[in-house]
């Protein structure tokens, strides 16, 4: 068994929308035609995904809830961790070793977080 995608919430689908565009750039991970409530970008073996909560009631982060992109190289965590920082996210962690893995920590516009390792 394996996952294959991942939706975080978002309460601005253009502003998301943005954020991802601008972070997926540079890999293969490409945004796919989507719904009017929900965007979706595809790498080889995943999906990934930005909605306006079916419910209708305000996306929230989720506490103790994370998505991890492996980006292969300690040079690319880094650009990535700054990118995502150059585009309105935020900081939750410096990109440092830790244990096996060379890690850095980031909050996308809505407040999801991300781990962007090697």
């Amino acid at each position: 068994m394996k996952m294959n995608y991942f939706v975080v919430g978002t309460n601005n689908l253009e502003a998301s929308t943005k954020f991802y565009d601008s972070f997926f750039e540079q890999t293969e991970v490409n945004r796919v035609p989507s719904t009017e409530r929900m965007n979706y970008w595809l790498g080889e073996d995943f999906a990934f995904a930005v909605a306006i909560p079916f419910d209708e009631e305000p996306a929230t982060n989720g506490n103790g809830t994370m998505v991890g992109f492996s980006v292969g190289t300690i040079e690319e965590v880094k650009r990535f961790h700054k990118r995502a920082i150059e585009l309105g996210g935020t900081c939750e962690g410096e990109p440092t070793q830790k244990g096996t893995r060379f890690s850095g920590y980031v909050r996308d516009l809505d407040k999801n977080k991300i781990c962007i390792h090697d």
